[in-house]
């Protein structure tokens, strides 16, 4: 069943979310319906809950689009936003307006359900119009130039550096408009990516949830207590996954927005690298081990907070990747000016082509894509080990394991 944080969280993300969501059955009803999707079509929540999809659609498009849900519904495939027809919603007072939408699915004791993330476009249309007419208005203006250039050919030379002088304008704003049109185009590539990879991580843990505690209620005798205890441990460790993905979420969030700093103070290191190693002992896998090492004086200053959130990150992902049974290495040493910590595993390892790209937001390793995650730990670990003015590295082969190594100088007086 759901942790009270747990359930929060997963309420939080769905409540306060920018795009509108909404799940609908088969039959094309609505069955839930976040804030921002209320407030994007006008409507109450109450209101379009049992309602069907089509009111929030022209009627000029609902024969058509009963048919391309009927079709859905029989072959259902992920979407993406960006992808497919234009398309267009209508608000409760008739106004009509553009939208993107990414469709994702799930199946639920024989029946699937739909889920839809939409955003409103009306304003990237808008500047696509003027991105147009600009360029209309500058090629008319080069023509006019062309134009002006042979009616005035007494005065060549003129004419010519008033034509160079135009086509140089006529380029650099080219220019400022191509590095428009490729920023828009690497936002909209990174919000489908977003979508894409929310939608997928998410379903899984939530079918497992859902199947789950409608297969306990059918557990009501006494001797079914292990049936009903392996179907609670299921949502456990599904609620788990969650709270990973939203920590993940909210953590980058915060990072991008510049609402995390470094706070400075001394601590004591072995007692902090065995609180460590007891807390992620709760999510290694069967048989794991962590060996601790330690050299070097007890007292340390740096942010306590980052740095537990750098080492839970490295020895989570240690564990993920090794197989059960395996022995995760953890060393420190205090030097004194600086802290050096080095987390070793014999896990899958990472190829060398990957390992430039395994800092970057929503990487993963092609070798471990049937393995659970996010693809932003280690771009948040190394936003982390940045704040705390430090440096990272990483060494790994396929299939021998993966060593990471952090240095964090020590803080001293600062505050």
């Amino acid at each position: 069943m759901f942790t009270e944080s747990g359930e929060g969280q997963v309420n939080a993300l769905f409540e306060h979310a920018t795009e509108g969501i909404i799940l609908a059955n088969a039959a094309g009803k609505i069955v839930l319906i976040n804030p921002a999707a209320a407030r994007l079509f006008e409507y109450e929540r109450d209101e379009l809950l049992g309602a069907a999809i089509e009111v929030l659609i022209p009627s000029r498009f609902h024969d058509k689009h009963e048919g391309y849900r009927n079709d859905f519904i029989k072959k259902p495939t992920n979407r993406s936003m960006g992808h497919g027809r234009d398309l267009f919603a209508r608000t409760k007072n008739g106004r009509e307006f553009p939208v993107e939408v990414s469709l994702s699915h799930y199946r639920r004791q024989e029946e699937t359900f739909v889920i839809a993330f939409i955003v409103d476009i009306t304003e990237r249309k808008r500047a696509e119009q003027e991105l147009l007419a600009r360029k209309t208005q500058l090629e008319q203006i080069t023509a006019d130039m062309r134009k002006l250039n042979a009616e005035l050919e007494s005065k060549v030379e003129e004419r010519t550096l008033i034509l160079r002088e135009a086509l140089h304008e006529l380029e650099r704003s080219q220019q400022e408009l191509s590095e428009a049109l490729n920023k828009e185009k690497e936002l909209n590539e990174i919000k489908s990516r977003f979508v894409s990879m929310a939608s997928h991580e998410f379903r899984t843990p939530l079918s497992t949830i859902l199947s789950s505690a409608a297969l306990i209620g059918r557990y009501t005798q006494g001797e079914e207590q292990e049936k009903r205890d392996k179907h609670i441990k299921r949502i456990k460790d599904s609620v788990r996954h969650l709270n990973i993905l939203l920590e993940d979420f909210l953590s980058l969030g915060k990072l991008e927005e510049g609402r995390i700093s470094a706070e400075f103070a001394s601590f004591d290191v072995p007692a902090f690298q065995a609180e460590v190693v007891d807390e992620i002992k709760g999510i290694l896998k069967e048989g794991q081990s962590i060996e601790t090492t330690y050299t070097g004086a007890s007292a340390f200053s740096t942010d306590s907070r980052l740095l537990k959130n750098i080492l839970i990150n490295l020895l989570g992902n240690a564990s993920k990747f090794s197989g059960d049974h395996a022995v995760i290495k953890l060393t420190v040493d205090n030097t004194g000016q600086s802290l050096q910590v080095v987390v070793t595993d014999q896990g899958v390892g990472i190829s060398e082509e990957d390992q430039q790209h395994l800092f970057s937001t929503f990487f993963r390793g092609k070798n471990v894509t049937n393995i659970e995650g996010t693809g932003l730990g280690l771009h948040i670990v190394k936003r982390y080990v940045e704040l705390l003015q430090g440096s990272i590295g990483l060494t790994s082969r396929l299939d021998e394991g993966t060593v990471v190594t952090v240095s964090i100088p020590d803080a001293g007086g600062k505050k």
